[in-house]
């Protein structure tokens, strides 16, 4: 929306507007070093931290060496998840936790965005080196009193504009059919049990996952847990493939 400028010649008024003038007049930082940038994380930032890529499990996106043989680590190969694929920007560590804890609980939804290109970026670099990528799209969904608490839910602020970037139609595939507690609050073992049977496909939804290569949108994988219940719940309901497509990934189980 345009606001007229009284006492202001059109000239001027055109400099104001003029898009090269933006990063003067809107001054911004980069969230992690904190230096003067039009960007929230600054082109440095986003070489040395997001850049790297190490070899990964194929499956939970897990780090392994480079010398394995195996494209799954052991816990996969042993305990074989529901989910066929994760996708992952980098490490549950600093400074990636700082953006999801910026948009998580500091409501920053500007960076939404930005995971979202991160995102975008590391699935076509897994996707030229021979990863489908699913055709279509869902977030992970909050319960009730949580997205009522929390005003949003951060995988769908990631996953819309993922979406657009990705081409990839996004659809609500997943209902959450009772309040879980916090999954990082309890113990390994207590997780599953919190999670089961948490999540239902509602029948609007069916068509569309039947047959559906579907990619989970989460901000991040711990356990897994949460994930294997939506995969397996995806599957149950006939979907072919799931693949996780989550910013980042906790390095310890």
């Amino acid at each position: 929306m345009f606001v007229r400028l009284q006492g202001v010649t059109k000239s001027v008024t055109r400099s104001l507007l003029w898009p090269r003038w933006l990063p003067q007049l809107l001054p911004s930082s980069c969230v992690l070093c904190g230096q003067t940038d039009r960007n929230a994380v600054c082109e440095p930032c986003h070489e040395q931290h997001f850049t790297t890529r190490p070899r990964r499990c194929v499956q939970c996106a897990m780090p392994i060496p480079t010398t394995a043989k195996e494209i799954r680590c052991g816990d996969c190969l042993k305990n074989k998840p529901s989910f066929d694929a994760t996708i992952v920007v980098a490490d549950y560590a600093a400074p990636a936790d700082q953006l999801v804890l910026a948009l998580k609980f500091g409501a920053k939804l500007p960076l939404a965005p930005l995971m979202a290109g991160m995102l975008r970026d590391t699935a076509v670099h897994y996707a030229d080196r021979g990863l489908a990528l699913p055709t279509l799209l869902t977030a992970v969904p909050l319960g009730k009193s949580r997205l009522q608490e929390r005003g949003f839910n951060q995988s769908l602020e990631i996953a819309r504009p993922l979406s657009r970037q990705l081409n990839i139609p996004l659809e609500q595939l997943l209902v959450r059919l009772r309040d879980t507690l916090a999954q990082a609050t309890l113990p390994t073992e207590e997780r599953r049990r919190n999670i089961s049977r948490a999540f239902v496909v509602p029948t609007q939804a069916m068509n569309y996952v039947r047959g559906a290569h579907i990619g989970v949108i989460d901000d991040v994988i711990t356990t897994g847990e949460t994930l294997n219940e939506i995969a397996s719940t995806l599957k149950r309901f006939g979907a072919r493939r799931v693949t996780n497509i989550v910013f980042a990934r906790t390095i310890s189980k």
